[in-house]
């Protein structure tokens, strides 16, 4: 094997934090971007993130994609999701990389034919220029034919803060500050037009707490989206302390302690345990009354047979003993064969005697 190289940046790091911890966040950005209406009740099953793709010249790079997953509602779709931070042509060369290798994850052989499904592809713009693209395309040409797919492209700074809570794109938020990024020159010698941009901080803030008071969003969301707008601003403004200090006053400092996190998972653990306990309880008892069911069901059809058996043997035993004891009133015949009188009549007349 090859050299091995790691792709990462701090804003990959603040884009899959959300998605991981923050589940919930990300079917909005689905909506918006694939005009789907999921309710947000879907189940989301993230897949391996995680590839090694074969280079020309022999080496093996470890590329982290910035997420793959499923989505599990009236129909199971896969979605594939980058982040960059500036436009790069180079991107098309790897949404082709990860597409191809998420599709052959979950390739299947029947026979001689080899089925490959591609995911749904967007990507987020950090930063965009008038000639950056609303989607691209990456196209195959195969002995075949030809075939061609877009990725959707969503731009970060195009949404003002009344569409990201509108539209509940709360994903977007840690990165709202590459929307005054070219300003950061001017905040940091005029205290007025700083003030301004931290007046739209405050009222992110407040619209988070009102979400979060209203239970429309779980403290542990607010927190880490107020943790990972810091971060953001705290790589993005590295060289303006005056804009890194006003948004981490603002947002708060780090809130997202490592003990936080651990009793969310620690949580996540003790519901998955719980709800395997219960489901092997609900499927003992349903397991149970199915059996009885069944049970009683094959008794049923056994008892059918061997009444049909008996039944055939006992005519036989009649019909014997009437032909050998021609005298025999009913009676006799069942007192010979140990059955009632009116089931020797019935035989008897079955057969005309």
């Amino acid at each position: 094997m090859g050299e091995i190289t790691i792709v990462s940046t701090p804003y990959d790091d603040v884009f899959r934090t959300l998605l991981n911890d923050c589940r919930e966040l990300v079917i909005p950005v689905i909506n918006e971007l694939f005009w789907t209406k999921y309710s947000g009740n879907e189940k989301i099953v993230f897949s391996q993130d995680v590839h090694f793709l074969n280079r020309q010249d022999g080496n093996e790079d470890k590329e982290i994609t910035d997420t793959s997953f499923t989505i599990l509602g009236d129909e199971t779709k896969k979605y594939h999701l980058e982040c960059q931070s500036s436009t790069d042509s180079s991107m098309l060369v790897r949404f082709f990389e990860y597409d191809t290798q998420i599709a052959l994850d979950t390739g299947k052989i029947d026979g001689d034919v080899l089925t490959v499904t591609f995911p749904h592809s967007a990507l987020l713009y950090l930063r965009h220029t008038s000639a950056t693209s609303d989607k691209l395309k990456i196209r195959m040409v195969t002995p075949g034919g030809s075939v061609e797919y877009d990725i959707l492209v969503m731009k970060s700074q195009e949404y003002t803060i009344d569409e990201i809570f509108e539209k509940k794109l709360l994903f977007l938020i840690p990165f709202y500050i590459f929307v005054h990024e070219k300003y950061f020159q001017e905040y940091e010698n005029d205290a007025v037009k700083l003030s301004t941009m931290l007046a739209e901080y405050e009222e992110i803030k407040n619209r988070l707490e009102a979400m979060a008071n209203r239970e429309e969003i779980c403290e542990y969301t607010k927190c880490t989206i107020n943790d990972m707008t810091n971060k953001t601003a705290w790589h993005l403004a590295k060289n303006y302390e005056t804009v890194r200090k006003g948004v981490k006053d603002i947002m708060g400092g780090k809130v997202l302690e490592y003990e936080a996190k651990t009793i969310l998972n620690r949580g996540r653990a003790e519901g998955r345990e719980e709800g395997r306990l219960a489901g092997r309880a609900e499927g003992r008892e349903e397991g149970r009354l199915a059996g009885r069911a069944e049970g009683r069901e094959e008794g049923r059809l056994e008892g059918k047979e061997v009444g049909r058996l008996e039944g055939k043997i006992l005519t036989i035993r009649i019909f014997q003993t009437a032909k050998k004891n021609p005298e025999f009133t009913c009676n006799q015949i069942a007192e010979e064969v140990g059955c009632s009188a009116q089931e020797v009549d019935d035989t008897l007349k079955m057969f005309g005697l």
